[in-house]
């Protein structure tokens, strides 16, 4: 059996490459690790170090669209932050049903804190921080 040791990277794709980029560095703090034009894609370092990415793919124009959902994990106090850090930003927090908040949810069975969000394409973001027992 291979042990698994972490995720290293998740790609999601959006209709606007510049928009989605600015969005991720400016809003996430992700940074910017390449872009490459040619192929409409960019790619993001996700925490420290070179450990995890981020890819964002350009795709066509129609209507057809798969809706994804990642989750970064942050210290409990930007989980606290968030929603105050997002209205700022111009985004909504939303709780664990989707609907708009201004503090973060508990899920209970991990346990976590947790606030979700969308991107401007629609995907599922959440900053989640995990409890202590």
């Amino acid at each position: 059996m291979i042990t698994v040791q972490g995720l290293f990277e998740t790609h999601i794709t959006t209709t606007d490459l510049a928009r989605a980029i600015q969005f991720y560095k400016d809003v996430i703090g992700l940074r910017l690790a390449h872009v490459t034009s040619t192929r409409g894609a960019a790619f993001f370092w996700v925490g420290p170090g070179t450990k995890a990415m981020l890819g964002v793919w350009l795709a066509g124009s129609g209507p057809q669209r798969m809706q994804l959902h990642t989750a970064f994990q942050v210290s409990l106090g930007d989980v606290l932050a968030a929603p105050q850090t997002l209205a700022a930003a111009g985004v909504t927090a939303l709780d664990f049903d989707g609907d708009a908040t201004n503090e973060p949810v508990v899920i209970a069975w991990m346990p976590a804190a947790s606030v979700f969000f969308r991107d401007p394409d629609g995907h599922l973001l959440e900053l989640i921080a995990m409890l202590p027992d």
